[in-house]
């Protein structure tokens, strides 16, 4: 697979946030919400869980219908003490990653993780140096919106911003309706399902009631591993490597 841009997603796609941090943000989301509205702790998971099923992302409910400072939000759900001691990731195989610099064009992280957060991970991965550019959930803005992932039109821009058409960009991201909409515009797709839970179809019950932890506070949609592979994804991969094959 040839491109002048890829895309790499950090969470379950690079490292794997189920064990080092979805549960750790999502307790964050909750409590930010609890502190900030005044409102139970149940009653909290649930607006967190609504706003993610109508907008995509906790955090744009909260921007909308609250006034929240998504940087105040952000740094709160994501102050994760202890974060650096349960990363791990691919780089376990620090000498197979950096053979991804030989991937043809550029290579930049895009995820919807908030700068600081995806700094730490970078660094005790040891990866940071292998992307060109990391563009976090804090460069998502459009005209005063923040538009993250799986906004049509911020991919759109992301490829602009490379000087590239959007045909010339590939995602590799383990979340399938981010995949989606990166292919209605034009981008070609990598599901990399090494780090997927089975998920329940359906919407998420809140986290006390579930037995794994959720997906990030950018956004929290739902992970489909099987053996299944959907029309708008070109390759299912478990590793990195992979990708230096055709």
């Amino acid at each position: 697979m040839q491109a002048r841009v890829w895309f790499f997603d950090l969470d379950n796609t690079l490292h794997d946030a189920t064990h080092a941090s979805y549960a750790g943000i999502n307790e964050g989301m909750t409590s930010f919400i609890v502190e900030q509205l005044g409102v139970p702790q149940a009653d909290a998971g649930a607006l967190r869980q609504r706003y993610w099923q109508r907008y995509g992302a906790t955090l744009l409910g909260l921007v909308r219908h609250h006034g929240v400072k998504p940087g105040h939000f952000l740094h709160h759900a994501h102050r994760l003490p202890g974060l650096e001691e349960r990363v791990y990731g691919h780089a376990h195989d620090l000498h197979v990653l950096r053979r991804l610099a030989r991937l043809p064009g550029r290579r930049c992280i895009l995820t919807n993780a908030p700068a600081a957060y995806t700094a730490r991970v970078l660094g005790v991965l040891g990866i940071g140096s292998l992307f060109h550019e990391v563009i976090a959930i804090e460069d998502m803005r459009m005209f005063g919106h923040w538009r993250p992932k799986p906004d049509a039109r911020m991919l759109t821009r992301m490829a602009v911003r490379m000087r590239v058409h959007p045909r010339d960009c590939v995602l590799v991201e383990d979340t399938l309706e981010h995949q989606k909409s990166a292919r209605g515009i034009g981008m070609r797709t990598v599901w990399m399902q090494r780090w997927l839970r089975p998920a329940a179809s359906g919407p998420r019950p809140p986290a006390a009631a579930r037995p794994g932890p959720p997906t990030r506070a950018g956004s929290e949609p739902h992970k489909r591993p099987g053996a299944g592979r959907p029309a708008y994804v070109d390759r299912r991969i478990r590793r990195l490597v992979e990708l230096l094959r055709r």
